[in-house]
């Protein structure tokens, strides 16, 4: 088994808040947990903590109890690390806000029948069969709602975690049931990916490769090296900029099982 990963903060003039972690249990198999924090525009966003903590609240105990209770299932995770995460700054701050911190997520757990799969929002799953085929496990509820409705914040609140709208992790346990799951006999996959959308851009965004050809350079380059091929293509000045922002934090992990 091989792991690798890397992240990259969007300005350095502000915190990273993706969070990337691998976990090998003593009991076998592997973890992977990925999250994008959403950074939320100016105003009252009703916790005093910020998304980087809530991301490495919410990720660290994600990845505790994925690689400690293999009798769970990865919604049931979700639904506990959440509660957990809320809990944590319960007392302080207003989480029923609908700017409270949150972040989309992956997680996959492998052990030596299954390989497990959690996506929730924007942020991109691959899973590699021994014939290289690469299957990409998307929850594609924002890339649906359209850009014009998106670049309003009013609108863009009103379908945060809401009904027609799109769903991230935030305060509430019960939006693990959103989540897109699955698994895949162990047998049938041979290498996992999990992407931020700042690092999945050099697919979805500028179409420099597919996502087959975006897992070969994770397997050969490494997971630096595609952000960094994300980073050139930002800074051409020949090339439109991504929508929202020009860069943004990037995170990506590549295991090979």
């Amino acid at each position: 088994m091989r792991i690798d990963l890397a992240s990259a903060a969007g300005s350095p003039e502000r915190p990273n808040e993706d969070w990337v972690s691998a976990a090998v249990p003593a009991s076998g198999g592997g973890v992977l947990v990925v999250l994008d924090g959403v950074t939320p525009p100016r105003g009252e966003v009703g916790c005093a903590h910020g998304v980087p903590w809530f991301a490495a609240r919410l990720g660290g105990r994600l990845t505790e109890l994925s690689g400690s209770r293999r009798d769970m299932p990865l919604d049931r995770i979700l639904a506990e690390s959440i509660r957990d995460t809320a809990d944590a700054h319960r007392g302080t701050c207003d989480l029923s806000h609908v700017r409270t911190p949150q972040a989309t997520v992956v997680v996959v757990r492998w052990d030596e029948a299954y390989v497990e799969h959690l996506v929730l929002s924007d942020s991109v799953l691959l899973l590699q069969a021994p014939g290289g085929e690469v299957t990409a496990v998307l929850d594609d509820r924002l890339d649906r709602v359209p850009r014009e409705v998106l670049v309003s914040v009013a609108a863009t609140d009103a379908l945060r975690n809401a009904e027609g709208g799109f769903f991230t992790a935030a305060a509430d346990p019960a939006v693990a049931s959103r989540a897109v799951t699955g698994r895949t006999p162990r047998g049938e996959v041979v290498a996992v990916a999990a992407l931020t959308d700042g690092a999945s851009r050099w697919t979805d965004t500028f179409r420099e490769g597919d996502w087959a050809q975006c897992l070969t350079v994770l397997r050969k380059e490494g997971a630096e090296s595609l952000i960094g091929r994300v980073r050139a293509i930002e800074s051409d000045p020949e090339r439109p900029s991504a929508p929202y922002k020009r860069h943004d934090d990037a995170s990506a992990v590549f295991a090979e099982l």
